[in-house]
């Protein structure tokens, strides 16, 4: 209280900045009080915290003891699932997914393609409210990407298409089965009634069986025939080889070493069905081995309109990559293309289908939809291919990482983590539905241009 008294008094005398009146401050020189600090000549005066005063301030979260669920939750991005993906599953498993052809470039430069564009966004819109969805290939999606046919599925986790097609059918996005799929086509259509479903073809060199398939996915409610055209033969897998991947998985002193350190997912491997292609015979051998012995590398435009001609549903060639063939199919008539080039995980140095899709939008847009993957990692990826002309996108890595990274859980909150983006790049943008999305929207950047033939 002294101390407060000869503060006072130094008030009470006029000790203040010259140029300031008492009245408007309490500039005081120095009072030496345990609840006042003295700041570049400004008293700061100090208290001690009561309860009530804190409660409004203090949010307690509720604990969460589903280890799993809380790394999903606190992931933000398609790279955090990723990275959880690689410490949960074993070397093979990741690199089969995470991995593509030769030196990877062709993964790589799609992936730099979608960050190397440039926003243009409108401002003074009412996006108070934003609709994500849309009419592809005849029917209703809540939002413009599918999951992509992806192989060996349930090596990355026991839950597998199945649980893929759960998290589409609730999510109001088309699924889509491999032939390479680790669940029947029968299985997958009794997990998602409900959904869409997508059926991708590989043609064998055996039709009959190739058709068999295609009749089983039409009478377990697929309505879209995907018919990949780019796998004459299997690409060069380097990640593979290096880690003996094989059907079913091969035990080497590496992967033992490593199944030490992931034994959930050896369990899960372990006690559940025996690892296989659902909708094929067993094999045994490496999947390139089986892609060389089993695919037709003699598939013609031919073979196409022949397969059009077995397919009830929307039929979609998968695989395009120049102008000129996409030109070609459409032609034959079918509903959609997809740009694509496997993910990388075939011809390296390939095509960049997200390069390729504005000339072919502007060419052939107004004659058939058109689909595009490869590369695709976050919302603002899918906004941006909407913008310059794809119908829809299919997500293939994406949606493995989650599956990696929690099983359904996993595949879920990729989802989400999409949706959210996908949302929010509108909004920021002016757009308040798919429709408004144009190329102004966008400028895709170059790092690589053609070089000039010589004369």
């Amino acid at each position: 209280m002294a101390a407060l008294a000869a503060g006072a008094q130094l008030v009470e005398d006029g000790r203040i900045h010259k140029f300031l009146r008492i009245n408007e401050t309490l500039q005081i020189k120095s009072v030496a009080c345990v609840l006042h600090k003295t700041y570049r000549d400004t008293v700061v005066k100090r208290q001690i915290p009561k309860a009530r005063d804190l409660a409004p301030l203090i949010r307690l979260r509720k604990p969460r003891f589903d280890r799993v669920q809380r790394r999903l939750d606190d992931a933000q991005t398609i790279d955090d699932l990723r990275r959880l993906a690689r410490r949960r599953t074993p070397q093979a498993a990741f690199d089969y997914t995470d991995g593509a052809a030769e030196d990877e470039i062709s993964l790589h430069r799609a992936r730099q393609a979608f960050r190397d564009i440039e926003f243009h966004p409108t401002i003074l819109r009412d996006v108070s409210t934003v609709r994500t969805d849309w009419q592809v290939l005849g029917a209703h999606v809540a939002m413009p990407f599918a999951i992509a046919p992806t192989g060996f599925t349930r090596l990355m986790h026991t839950e597998g298409e199945l649980g893929g097609a759960r998290v589409a059918a609730a999510a109001g996005i088309p699924f889509s089965l491999s032939t390479l799929g680790t669940a029947s086509i029968e299985d997958v259509g009794t997990a998602a009634p409900q959904g869409r479903k997508w059926f991708q073809l590989y043609m064998w060199r055996d039709r009959d069986r190739s058709m068999a398939l295609v009749r089983r996915a039409a009478e377990a409610g697929f309505d879209t025939l995907l018919a990949t055209v780019d796998v004459p033969v299997a690409g060069a897998r380097r990640r593979d080889v290096r880690n003996g991947m094989s059907i079913p998985p091969a035990l080497t002193l590496r992967t033992v070493f490593d199944a030490a350190l992931r034994p959930h997912w050896w369990f899960d491997l372990m006690t559940t069905e025996p690892l296989s292609f659902a909708s094929l015979d067993r094999w045994s051998g490496t999947v390139s081995q089986y892609v060389d012995t089993m695919f037709d590398p003699s598939l013609t435009f031919d073979d196409l309109a022949w397969i059009k001609s077995q397919w009830p549903g929307k039929l979609v060639v998968k695989g395009i990559q120049t102008l000129a063939d996409a030109r070609a199919v459409v032609d034959l008539g079918v509903d959609g293309i997809v740009l694509s080039n496997h993910g990388g995980r075939q011809l390296d140095r390939a095509p960049v289908p997200f390069h390729l899709l504005p000339v072919v939008a502007r060419e052939l847009g107004a004659h058939t939809e058109i689909l595009v993957d490869t590369g695709i990692m976050s919302g603002a990826d899918i906004v941006a291919a909407v913008a310059l002309g794809a119908r829809c996108t299919l997500v293939g890595r994406a949606y493995l990482y989650g599956l990696m990274a929690g099983g359904e859980a996993g595949v879920r909150r990729a989802v989400e983590i999409l949706s959210g983006q996908l949302t929010r790049t509108m909004k920021l943008l002016g757009v308040s539905c798919l429709e408004e999305l144009s190329p102004k929207h966008v400028t895709q950047l170059r790092r690589l241009l053609p070089v000039a033939p010589p004369d």
